[in-house]
């Protein structure tokens, strides 16, 4: 057993998974399973990866900044030959300036000279070196303590690589989609387990989505809607009533077969008559009653019931 068979097992028993959900109402041998397609587990693997990726270069980049002020914060040592330091003179602040001469006065024959000071500039705020500069003036047991955070970081993030894999791996595999000849269940999630059956009596559109890269991919959603669920998409309370009303088969590679079996076998549901088999099975056993006016008609009516039961007990044996 590999050491993701082992991380699934204990995650599955942790969250009380079932590894198996059980078929919909329907004959056992009408059953059909579909699983989202090879390609929607990669599409849902790059999302996952550029995550990852991003979260290791913002690790890296912070790790490139601590290097450098812990650089700048190291002591200057004196250069080799016992020569002394000396202390660099002060830098005196030089002021720009302009002069400006105008034309010289004809009447009067002298030079007007105006002095007029440049506009100060003021630099504009690096955060990268406001960091540096702030952390190279603390002691030096602070970057012992920076660098043992970053440490647990790094371990922090692979771990959570780790997990965050395995999850979106055991997410791809639990997504089920059973289709059988009165019923469809569908079934997804980890944390959250959302299992859905919707029956052929209510169902009432079968339609197929695919976006430009589920194109690419060669994957597709196909969408089944039952009755109560049209209007679109709405918001709030009306939406979480809509998504009640609507199972989707995720990522599929077989969107045409799928939509065509459902359609296929809803069509004959409905030119059967195949209803609830509990609400059957009470006509079966509890013959309609004869009206009260019916006088001289009833055995004759009698006769056409025993008929009818005869009928719909011979169709339930057939189903």
């Amino acid at each position: 057993m590999t050491l993701f068979e082992q991380l699934r097992v204990r995650i599955l028993a942790v969250l009380k998974v079932p590894h198996e959900p059980e078929p919909p109402l329907g004959v056992p041998e009408s059953i059909r399973v579909f699983r989202a397609g090879l390609n929607y587990y990669k599409l849902r693997l790059l999302g996952w990866s550029l995550g990852q990726v991003f979260a290791l270069l913002g690790i890296i980049f912070w790790v490139g900044v601590l290097a450098l002020a812990e650089k700048e914060a190291r002591p200057k040592t004196a250069p080799s030959g016992g020569s002394k330091t000396v202390a660099a003179a002060p830098r005196v602040e030089e002021v720009p300036a302009t002069t400006v001469q105008t034309a010289t006065n004809a009447t009067q024959g002298t030079g007007v000279i105006t002095t007029r000071s440049k506009k100060e500039v003021r630099p504009r705020n690096d955060p990268i070196k406001d960091f540096v500069a702030m952390t190279s003036k603390m002691p030096p047991w602070t970057f012992t303590l920076l660098w043992t955070l970053k440490a647990v970081f790094f371990v922090v993030y692979l771990g959570q690589a780790a997990v965050t894999y395995a999850i979106l791996r055991l997410d791809y595999e639990q997504r089920w989609y059973i289709v059988t000849d009165r019923s469809l269940r569908i079934r997804s999630g980890l944390w959250s387990v959302q299992e859905m059956t919707m029956s052929f009596a209510n169902l009432q559109q079968v339609a197929l989505s695919q976006g430009p890269l589920q194109r690419f991919l060669g994957i597709s959603d196909v969408r089944v809607q039952s009755a109560g669920g049209g209007g679109g998409a709405t918001h709030g309370a009306k939406g979480q009533d809509a998504s009640l009303h609507t199972g989707v088969f995720h990522g599929v590679d077989n969107a045409k077969e799928i939509r065509d079996l459902i359609l296929e076998r809803l069509r004959l549901f409905r030119e059967t008559g195949l209803g609830d088999p509990d609400e059957a099975k009470r006509a079966s056993i509890e013959p309609p009653s004869l009206p009260a006016n019916a006088g001289a008609d009833q055995s004759a009516l009698a006769a056409a019931n025993e008929v009818l039961v005869e009928a719909r007990e011979l169709r339930r044996l057939v189903s």
